[in-house]
């Protein structure tokens, strides 16, 4: 088990998302999202986390969500993904910055033209009269724009820079295999927990 995690915890977490994209019918790459408000009051809500590389795990959103105003007051953040086909979980922990916005832009113009639509309409996490009001704005919006769709200044990418990775896989009789990773410096320690 050791050796399955000598290339480090960002290659194996990228070695076993690509073996959930085998296995999972939809959005292996969904975790939920922990956040807090200043005073510690926790909030969870699945995202798609689109980017994981050795800077850390990025998702985007509305900076003016519940979850953008709760980064904004305490930048730190949880993500769990559960691969239940593969009988497996990984939990990240760390602080929170926001991507460049360069790289934000690429990303949002990655996206069909009616999901940019989508996040320049919505006011996340708001009051919303009724879905009809929704398709309106939908609606006024595109024709506003038949070109380029502008990338509102509110939606924004976040990274998560972790401090720990902890792999979790499912054993006989509750034997489960817990591997934390911890951030040392430039490396990673190391550690078998108790399941």
């Amino acid at each position: 088990m050791a050796n399955d995690f000598a290339s480090g915890p960002i290659e194996r977490f990228l070695q076993w998302l690509q073996e959930a994209e085998g296995s999972e019918p939809n959005d292996p790459n969904a975790a939920a999202l922990a956040t807090a408000t200043a005073d510690g009051v926790p909030s969870v809500r699945m995202v798609l986390v689109k980017r994981v590389d050795e800077r850390g795990f990025c998702f985007f959103t509305n900076a003016e969500s519940e979850k953008g105003t709760q980064l904004a007051e305490n930048p730190r953040a949880a993500l769990c993904f559960h691969w239940k086909t593969l009988r497996r979980q990984v939990r990240v922990a760390g602080a929170v910055t926001e991507v460049e916005g360069g790289e934000v832009d690429a990303y949002f113009h990655s996206r069909s033209r009616k999901s940019q639509i989508g996040a320049a309409v919505s006011a996340q996490s708001r009051p919303l009269g009724s879905r009809q009001e929704l398709v309106d704005k939908v609606a006024a919006f595109a024709a506003l724009h038949p070109g380029e769709i502008p990338r509102p200044a509110f939606w924004r990418g976040y990274r998560i820079r972790p401090q720990r990775i902890e792999f979790w896989i499912d054993g006989p009789d509750r034997l489960h295999d817990r591997i934390l990773f911890t951030r040392s410096g430039d490396g990673w320690t190391q550690t078998r927990l108790f399941p």
